[in-house]
């Protein structure tokens, strides 16, 4: 059971939060949609979940029109907003058991597909959900949406906020998932998220920009990226941005990315320059170009 959304577009009074936005997530598909604040992520969601309607365009979800069947598609996807919407007052058990009830089921009735899961915040089940941890939220809103047995699941910047290794152990459950055949589709700002995938949407300002594997897209990157490196990391940019054969500048971890515009690119002759602008400990070295690269390059 894929999803299918063919023209899609949104607006909300003169911001065009989507636009023409068209794409396929095949069944069983770990499907990421990469993008930063404000791309159009959460618009897209609501709309795939029956929560907004689309200005144009068409969708489908497990076989159901989003419009004409959008109450079968409720009892057959799973959602998890990216801002924590369960009861903050009531405790781990009872918001399980209250998701439960409103699907006619029980927790022990599909207990097997939350069970692992489950384990890991069950000695906190009579603790309120208002008064757990960030990854254990998580954990939680993630078993509220799957208590149903959905067969598409939504998860909208589900590690946003969370620790690094709450983020690792959320993927880890995510392949987990996908092998007792739910397809998901993800939302995540996170490049290095993106690799998790099989494959991804890059999208910016409401378009998406390209659809491929993570590895097809970074094969993509049509130049040769550079680590730069120097005392100043500041006035490094500047220097940077001011020289005439750039084509891309940015900070990336504790170098800089650059790229030249010639094809006979000199790297003395940069560090030339870059000394010229009395910058020191200079270091200049070949990289890999990653999904965040092509990103920025894409997003121009």
């Amino acid at each position: 059971m894929g999803i299918s959304v063919s023209n899609i577009s949104k607006s909300y009074k003169k911001v065009k939060a989507l636009q023409d936005i068209s794409f396929k997530v095949k069944p069983n598909e770990l499907f990421g949609l990469i993008g930063p604040d404000g791309a159009g992520k959460t618009t897209l969601f609501r709309i795939l979940t029956t929560l907004l309607v689309a200005d144009k365009g068409t969708a489908n979800v497990a076989g159901f029109d989003v419009v004409d069947d959008y109450k079968k598609i409720r009892n057959n996807v799973g959602y998890m907003p990216g801002k924590f919407s369960l009861y903050q007052d009531l405790t781990v058990e009872e918001n399980l058991n209250f998701f439960a009830t409103i699907f006619g089921t029980t927790i022990q009735e599909n207990y097997e597909l939350i069970k692992d899961i489950y384990v890991q915040i069950e000695p906190f089940k009579d603790r309120r959900a208002g008064k757990l941890s960030g990854g254990m939220k998580q954990k939680l809103a993630l078993s509220c949406a799957l208590i149903h047995k959905p067969k598409v699941l939504f998860l909208d910047e589900p590690t946003t906020g969370v620790d690094p290794v709450s983020r690792k152990e959320f993927w880890e459950m995510l392949k987990r998932l996908q092998q007792k055949g739910i397809t998901i589709l993800v939302s995540t700002p996170y490049m290095d998220e993106a690799a998790l995938c099989d494959r991804i949407a890059l999208i910016q300002d409401g378009e998406i920009l390209e659809i491929d594997t993570p590895k097809a897209i970074v094969k993509h990157y049509p130049k040769q990226i550079y680590n730069v490196r120097a005392n100043n990391m500041y006035q490094l940019i500047n220097s940077l941005n001011a020289y005439k054969f750039n084509h891309s500048v940015y900070p990336f971890g504790e170098f800089v990315h650059y790229t030249d515009n010639r094809a006979d690119f000199n790297l003395k002759e940069l560090k030339m320059y870059l000394e010229s602008k009395k910058l020191s400990n200079i270091e200049i070295e070949k990289t890999e170009a990653t999904i965040e690269d092509t990103f920025m390059e894409l997003a121009k």
